[in-house]
C-alpha cells in the first residue's frame, strides 16, 4: 500500500512545482502518511474501498500543497519552526458576527485599526458561508463551504481580508461545520433526488426501523425544533421518493454527514483544504461529539469521532501545517479534554471555566471555579485552552455533578437556581438574561444574553462593572488565549429586538449578537461613562497580560486562599510567578497573613502599580483582583 500511496503522490506533481517544493512535500508525507493511514483503517477497516478512497484522498493532498499560495507556504514553515506561536501572552481572540458587526466583508477592513488598539491576534468570523435565507441557525447550517453568504460579499473578498488580517498580525478564525449540512447543500438536494451516491453521505433510511433503533439510546438535542434525531426527508421534486427519514441531529434543516462512508471523509477534507488555501489559520471545528453514528449508543463523544478528527489533522499536517484545530465540544468535563492534544484539536474552548465563573458570580462562591482550577486545567504540551467569559451561543451549566457533590452541592437542584437566577426569577438577581431551550420535561435549560446584560448592567446594579472585569480577569490570566465577544469590552446590552425578526424570533440566542454598539465605542475613552470606565480597565488588563510573560502557555498552580470567596492561582515564570486573587463576594473579603506567608515578604502590584506588603493581611475589595508578581 506504501508503493500506491507514493504512486498518489507522484501522479499529483504539477509541472510547476520545484524540485524543493517537491522535496517539501516528500519530507511531511514521509512523516505524516503512516499515521494518515493507521487512522483511515482504523476507521473504515482493511478492503479495497479503503485502500483507493486513501489514494485518492493522498492525491488530493499533494495537488492542494502544490496549489497552496506561496506566502501561505512560508507561513507553513514558520509555524513549524515556532509551533508554540498560539502560547503567547500576547495572544487575544475577538469574535463577531460580519453582519452584525462591519455589514459585510468589505467593513471589517476599517476595523482592523481597532483590533489592534485592543490588541487582537485573532480574529473569529462567525458562520458566514452560504445558508438557507431564513433560519440557517446562525449560519451553522452551510449550503456550501466554498461560497460566502452573497449578503456578506464573496470567497474573494474572504481571501483578500484573511491576508489583510495576517499583515496586521491577526490570525482569522472561520467555522468548519463538519457534522452536517443543510439541506439546501448540492450533496442534500442530489440526496434528496435519489441518487444513490449522495444518499450514502447522509443517514437515510426508508422506514421507522432503524431511526427507530437508533433513538433509544440518543438524547434529544434541539426538543423545541423537533423531537428525537430523525425528520422526515421531503419528498423528491418527482414525488416519487415518499415516507424517507433523515438523522438531523439540531434542525430539521440540518442533516448529520454519515462519516461511516469514507467519501464523505475526503470530500470533506477537500472543503478543509480549500479554506485552508484561501488564508483561513484556525478552523473551529464545530460539534466535534456527534461526528460518529453508532447504533446501541448516544453517538456522542464515540473512539471513532477521536480517530477521524486526528485524520483531518494528520491530512493538515502534509497540505497545510499552518493551520490549526480548535474544538467546540460542550459535553461532560472528562469528555472535552479528550478532544485536546497537538495530534487531534491544538485548541479548545473551555466551556466549564465559563460556566463556573458564571456559577460564582451568582453564588458568591468560588469554590466550584477554585476545584476545576486545580483539576480539570492542566493540558497536554503543545495545547491551549481558549478561555472566555460568553460566546456567540448559549450558557450551559455543564460542571460534573460528582465535582459538585464533594462540595455539597446537588448538580440537578443547582442547575435550576443558576437557571431562575440568570432569567430574573430569583429574588435580588441582578442578572437579566433569557431562557434558551427551556425544557420542562427534563428541567434542562440554557441562558443566553450579553455580558453586561447578566452581569447586571442592564439591572442598573452598582456592582456590574465590577463584576465584568473580574469576569473577564480569569480568562486573561489563566493561561491560553482569551476571547473577548466584540463589543462586550464597552458593555453592550441584550438586543430585544430579534424577536421582531421572523428569522430570529424563535432563538433567543440572538439576543446576545446584537448590531455594532457605535455609541458605546464612540465613548470608549470617556471614563465619565459606564462604557469608557469598562474599556479602560479591561484595557489596562490586557496592557498588563501583554508584558507579562508568566502569563504564557498553559502552566497553573493553584492556591488555597481559605476563603471560599476567593480564587487563588499561581502563573509560574523564570524565577518568578504571579499570583492571581479575585473575589467574588459582594463586600471585601481577606486573605490572612498566615496563608500569605509561604511567599516572600513583598509582592509587585502589576495592575494599580506599587508594592503589596505580604506580611499583613491582604484586603481585597467587592469583586476585586490582584495580580502580583513575586520572586520564585
Amino acid at each position: 500500500m506504501e508503493q500506491a500511496l507514493q504512486a498518489a503522490i507522484e501522479g499529483a506533481r504539477l509541472s510547476s512545482t520545484t524540485d524543493d517544493d517537491w522535496a517539501r512535500l516528500h519530507e511531511r508525507a514521509a512523516r505524516e502518511l503512516p499515521r494518515l493511514t493507521d487512522l483511515f483503517r482504523a476507521v473504515y477497516g482493511d478492503s479495497e474501498r479503503t485502500d483507493r478512497e486513501l489514494e485518492l484522498l493522498v492525491a488530493q493532498l499533494a495537488t492542494s500543497w502544490q496549489t497552496r499560495p506561496a506566502e501561505l507556504r512560508a507561513l507553513d514553515a514558520a509555524r513549524e519552526a515556532d509551533p508554540d506561536w498560539f502560547t503567547s501572552n500576547r495572544m487575544l481572540g475577538g469574535v463577531i458576527y460580519v453582519d452584525r458587526y462591519a455589514t459585510d466583508l468589505r467593513g471589517v477592513s476599517p476595523r482592523i485599526p481597532y483590533f489592534q488598539e485592543l490588541g487582537l491576534t485573532y480574529l473569529h468570523l462567525m458562520p458566514l458561508f452560504l445558508a438557507p435565507e431564513e433560519n440557517s441557525d446562525g449560519g451553522y447550517a452551510v449550503s456550501s463551504y466554498r461560497e460566502v453568504s452573497p449578503a456578506l460579499g464573496d470567497m474573494a473578498q474572504l481571501t483578500a481580508l484573511a491576508a489583510e488580517l495576517r499583515e496586521a498580525g491577526i490570525a482569522l478564525v472561520v467555522d468548519f461545520i463538519f457534522n452536517h449540512t443543510s439541506n439546501e447543500h448540492e450533496w442534500a438536494q442530489r440526496a434528496l433526488n435519489g441518487e444513490r451516491e449522495f444518499e450514502d453521505y447522509y443517514w437515510v433510511f426508508d422506514d421507522r426501523e432503524m431511526p427507530d433503533a437508533f433513538e433509544r439510546t440518543v438524547r434529544e438535542i434541539f426538543p423545541d425544533d423537533h423531537p428525537r434525531s430523525f425528520v422526515p426527508m421531503p419528498d423528491s421534486p418527482d414525488g416519487t421518493r415518499t415516507g424517507r427519514w433523515i438523522w438531523a441531529t439540531f434542525h430539521t434543516f440540518q442533516w448529520d454527514l454519515n462519516y461511516s462512508n469514507p467519501a464523505v471523509f475526503r470530500a470533506m477534507a477537500g472543503e478543509m483544504l480549500f479554506l485552508a488555501n484561501q488564508g483561513v489559520d484556525i478552523l473551529r471545528m464545530d460539534a466535534v461529539a456527534f461526528i460518529w453514528k453508532q447504533l446501541g449508543t448516544q453517538c456522542e463523544s464515540l473512539p471513532e469521532a477521536h480517530l477521524l478528527i486526528r485524520a483531518f489533522n494528520a491530512a493538515l499536517r502534509i497540505a497545510a501545517p499552518a493551520v490549526l484545530f480548535k474544538s467546540e465540544a460542550i459535553v461532560h468535563p472528562d469528555e472535552v479534554i479528550q478532544y485536546i492534544s497537538p495530534e487531534e484539536c491544538q485548541l479548545s474552548y473551555n466551556p466549564l471555566q465559563m460556566a463556573l465563573i458564571w456559577n460564582s458570580l451568582a453564588t458568591r462562591d468560588g469554590r466550584l471555579l477554585q476545584q476545576a482550577l486545580e483539576r480539570r486545567h492542566a493540558l497536554p504540551a503543545g495545547t491551549a485552552w481558549v478561555n472566555y467569559v460568553r460566546s456567540h451561543d448559549d450558557i450551559g451549566w455543564t460542571f460534573a455533578d460528582e465535582d459538585a457533590a464533594e462540595l455539597g452541592i446537588d448538580g440537578y437542584s443547582h442547575r435550576r437556581f443558576l437557571n431562575s437566577f440568570f432569567v430574573d426569577r430569583f429574588p435580588g438577581s441582578f442578572a437579566r438574561g433569557v431562557p434558551f431551550q427551556d425544557n420542562p420535561k427534563t428541567g434542562d435549560c440554557r441562558i443566553s444574553g450579553t455580558t453586561a446584560s447578566l452581569a447586571g448592567l442592564e439591572a442598573g446594579d452598582a456592582g456590574a462593572i465590577d463584576r465584568i472585569v473580574l469576569a473577564h480577569s480569569i480568562p486573561l490570566s489563566t493561561g491560553g488565549v482569551p476571547l473577548l465577544y466584540l463589543g462586550d469590552e464597552v458593555g453592550q446590552l441584550n438586543d430585544y429586538t430579534y424577536i421582531a425578526d421572523p428569522a430570529h424570533r424563535d432563538d433567543s440566542r440572538w439576543v446576545n449578537r446584537p448590531p455594532y454598539p457605535a455609541d458605546l465605542y464612540a465613548q470608549r475613552h470617556d471614563v465619565t461613562t459606564a462604557a469608557g470606565m469598562l474599556y479602560s480597565r479591561l484595557t489596562r488588563l490586557l496592557a498588563v497580560r501583554r508584558t507579562t510573560p508568566e502569563f504564557a502557555g498553559g502552566t497553573l498552580i493553584a492556591f488555597d486562599a481559605r476563603n471560599p470567596h476567593v480564587i487563588g492561582y499561581q502563573r509560574p515564570g523564570a524565577g518568578t510567578r504571579v499570583v492571581c486573587f479575585a473575589n467574588v463576594a459582594d463586600d471585601p473579603q481577606t486573605v490572612t497573613a498566615l496563608t500569605l506567608s509561604g511567599l516572600p515578604a513583598t509582592g509587585q502590584d502589576l495592575i494599580v502599580g506599587g508594592t503589596i506588603d505580604l506580611r499583613r493581611d491582604l484586603v481585597i475589595p467587592a469583586h476585586g483582583i490582584v495580580w502580583m508578581r513575586v520572586a520564585a
